[in-house]
């Protein structure tokens, strides 16, 4: 039970940022050249990311759970210390926060300035196709990862359809991007469950007997969270020495 709330709340999370970032996009599209032609680049993505986990999650089901486990959880393991460093360099300085109006604006300005041409615009078209598939891929990732893995694809597709028609319903309500999401914790938070799970699938699929079985995911949980902590920590002071030391000249 621990183990499917865990799945539910990283499908959330991670679904809720994707989605935010391709809401930023269309909604600057939108906005800038119209609603037609970017509504259809939507509808056109979000059919072919049905079509992706129709076609991959039935022949990834049908793999036996040893392998798919060993497989899975190396993918999820690589995936979540991707969006972990991300994260601990954004919250230590190293790297700039993801502002979603700063995108918004940048992408309504080259929209402007894109030529228009025709009854049809395909570079509202291919702005919001590119920003919802490319966004809903990673979604797919982890829907069919954590699903297939679980024996839970229906629970994990579910959470994340819920997920995906909240943040639509939020953003056609405000008309705006939803800067005010603290989209960098959430990404911690989600790297976070991402590594967990896709070491402890791993080390499962490759022999290992962990202590507890699904139990010890918390731990490792609370392990891995605890060293991002204390790295961003640790990269936040170097951060604070190097500007120190770059105002003293």
């Amino acid at each position: 039970m621990k183990s499917e709330i865990l799945l539910i709340l990283a499908v959330v999370l991670a679904t809720a940022v994707e989605m935010v970032e391709a809401l930023t996009i269309v909604l600057a599209v939108g906005v800038t050249r119209g609603w037609r032609a970017t509504l259809t680049g939507v509808g056109v993505a979000l059919i072919a990311l049905v079509v992706v986990v129709a076609a991959l999650g039935p022949a990834i089901t049908h793999l036996s759970l040893t392998p798919l486990r060993l497989i899975v959880g190396g993918l999820l393991l690589l995936f979540g210390m991707q969006w972990i460093r991300k994260a601990v360099l954004r919250s230590s300085g190293f790297k700039a926060l993801h502002d979603e109006e700063v995108i918004y604006d940048s992408t309504r300005g080259s929209a402007l300035e894109a030529p228009r041409g025709g009854s049809f615009d395909g570079y509202a078209f291919t702005v919001a196709f590119k920003g919802m598939f490319l966004e809903g891929l990673e979604v797919v990732f982890i829907v069919l990862t954590f699903g297939t893995s679980q024996h839970r694809l229906a629970l994990s597709v579910l959470a994340a359809s819920l997920t995906v028609v909240a943040v639509a319903a939020v953003g056609v309500l405000v008309h705006r991007p939803l800067s005010r999401m603290p989209e960098n914790t959430l990404k911690f938070i989600v790297g976070i469950l991402l590594t967990s799970f896709g070491l402890f699938w791993s080390a499962e699929g490759a022999g290992v007997a962990w202590p507890g079985n699904e139990s010890a995911i918390p731990v490792l949980i609370a392990l891995i969270a605890g060293t991002a902590v204390l790295l961003t920590a640790a990269l936040k002071r170097q951060y604070g020495r190097i500007v120190a030391s770059q105002d003293a000249l």
